[in-house]
């Protein structure tokens, strides 16, 4: 099993950054994406960013791609998300999770979640 445990969430001023924190315990995969999705009131989960976890190789939505870096620290098991530029928009609750395999972007495919963190962002 994997456990994800996200932190780094609040409430900051349009324009501002933030920086998420995804720290994993548990077993490790030899093909893993670990992501980001957040959720708005009212609105769906909705796929943010991902990583491969071996390669390094990244994904964004469009809505965030150029605002957003997701990155990875290896022997610390930790996933980032710096965002910046961050616009009334962002605000919802970010959750990190993981799935074995490759790349998706439906949130039904991944196999581990964190408890999620609050992003509120003011204009």
């Amino acid at each position: 099993q994997v456990q994800l445990v996200e932190s780094g969430g609040g409430l900051v001023q349009a324009g501002g950054s933030l920086r998420l924190s995804c720290a994993a315990s548990g077993r490790t995969f030899s093909s893993y994406i670990r992501g980001w999705f957040r959720q708005a009131p009212r609105k769906e989960r909705e796929f943010v960013a991902a990583i491969n976890w071996n390669e390094g190789r990244t994904y964004y939505a469009d809505s965030v791609k150029g605002r957003f870096t997701i990155s990875r620290d290896n022997a610390k098991k930790t996933m980032y998300l710096q965002m910046n530029s961050l616009t009334p928009e962002d605000t919802a609750v970010y959750y990190c999770a993981g799935r074995v395999g490759g790349l998706s972007y439906h949130e039904v495919e991944y196999d581990y979640w964190g408890q999620g963190t609050q992003v509120t962002v003011s204009s």
